[in-house]
């Protein structure tokens, strides 16, 4: 049980630092999406994100060691209590040291199982006092935010970008084509300073809808008339993508999520522009109803 005080971060950069050295860089693009022949998760840049990474590996050692051993006992009955090997049956009943063992020893393994359970969704449901509050609304199908932050609040919507306006942006050098991943594109992300804590508040306007970004690993429901609240601290800058994970409707598969993890400067930067350029900004049901004219 020594291992289980090493904190998840700790544990989650030591099998980064071993995977970096043995595999090749592109077999680590999983960070901020997912990327081609991945088998494991997206990379963690959040304390939490460490912790899910850290305890899905442990609960998979435990499975694979009480496979190993049901998958021994079950070769051994065969060979041990086969009609050659006994051709006079056994009358046995019971056998009372048995009957305890197979009861105390899964309960132990619950035991096991349950304590680093209850650390991380301690870790996920107890909010830490935030630098930043972001209020996400989720809505069919796309996703709104608002930033209420001193000397100016401000609302913008966040629209995925379909295959013409994709190749635009990319043509017209707005946008990288390494960070326009099709189908995860969006107009608008939403941007937050590297290093600090960020709320999220999430509602729905409709439907119920699922804000998901796994590399923060943030999961949590959009229900309308509700506010649900989560957090994360990223540690590292870049753009880190998710995706409503509750089918909400006919175009469930198009309303990606957007975070871009800036440094503080250029937080700054963003919040003063954003404040000007979405300070008369439209909507998104107009701007719906605008592209299909």
């Amino acid at each position: 049980m020594r291992f289980l005080s090493r904190t998840p971060a700790t544990l989650a950069a030591s099998a980064l630092a071993v995977a970096a050295a043995l595999l090749p860089e592109a077999a680590l693009a999983g960070t901020g999406m997912p990327s081609p022949w991945q088998l494991n998760l997206q990379g963690a840049v959040t304390e939490v994100a460490a912790y899910i990474h850290w305890f899905h590996d442990w609960l998979n050692v435990i499975i694979f060691a009480i496979t190993l051993f049901v998958l021994a006992l079950l070769i051994y009955v065969c060979w041990r209590f086969s009609e050659k090997a006994n051709p006079t049956p056994s009358k046995t009943t019971h056998n009372a040291l048995l009957e305890v063992a197979w009861t105390v020893i899964p309960v132990l393994i619950l035991v096991v199982i349950a304590i680093p359970s209850f650390r991380l969704l301690k870790l996920q449901l107890e909010v830490p006092p935030a630098d930043i509050t972001v209020k996400v609304t989720g809505k069919q199908w796309y996703w709104s935010y608002e930033y209420p932050q001193d000397g100016g609040a401000f609302t913008f919507d966040s629209l995925m970008l379909d295959e013409k306006q994709r190749a635009e942006a990319i043509a017209g050098n707005k946008i990288a084509a390494a960070e326009a991943p099709r189908l995860l594109a969006v107009d608008n992300e939403a941007v937050v300073p590297v290093g600090k804590i960020v709320r999220v508040q999430v509602t729905a306007a409709d439907v119920i809808h699922k804000f998901t970004v796994p590399s923060f690993g943030v999961k949590i429901d959009a229900i309308p008339g509700r506010l649900n609240e989560t957090w994360f601290k990223a540690d590292r800058e870049g753009i880190y993508y998710g995706q409503c994970s509750f089918v909400c409707g006919q175009n469930h598969a198009y309303m990606p999520i957007a975070f871009r993890v800036v440094s503080q400067e250029r937080y700054a930067a963003w919040l003063a522009e954003s404040k000007q350029k979405f300070a008369n900004a439209g909507d998104a049901a107009g701007k719906i109803a605008a592209a299909g004219e």
